[in-house]
């Protein structure tokens, strides 16, 4: 499973990522950066990625276009916490939802919750 990691999480997020083993890349890296949510999910649908993200417009676009990707996992209620934290946390919870990305599905994931919806959303 690849991962794409959005602009409104830090690069280094991306890093922690690959120190762990997995195959992640920033929006940076692959020059969107200032790109618009849909050329991000274009992107990551047409590259097989895994959207990591915070902002709440992503599963919406996922949702609309009733699609099975790209997957995505949104972080939630995780703005106090530092880059490293966000990778812990995705570090930690990964494993267990792998199936369900590979497959297509809105993962939501915080500090005290997991929740998972396949795609595409009834």
């Amino acid at each position: 499973m690849n991962l794409l990691v959005d602009a409104n999480l830090s690069p280094a997020v991306a890093a922690e990522l690959r120190d762990a083993g997995h195959d992640a890349i920033h929006v940076i890296d692959v020059g969107l950066a200032t790109a618009l949510d849909t050329e991000i999910v274009d992107y990551a649908d047409a590259n097989d990625l895994v959207i990591v993200t915070v902002d709440t417009d992503f599963p919406m676009l996922v949702a609309l276009r009733r699609v099975t990707s790209p997957s995505v996992v949104l972080l939630r209620g995780v703005n106090e916490l530092a880059p490293d934290q966000h990778a812990a946390l995705l570090i930690a919870n990964l494993p267990a939802v792998t199936d369900d990305l590979q497959r297509g599905a809105i993962v939501s994931l915080g500090p005290d919750h997991l929740r998972v919806r396949s795609l595409p959303l009834a």
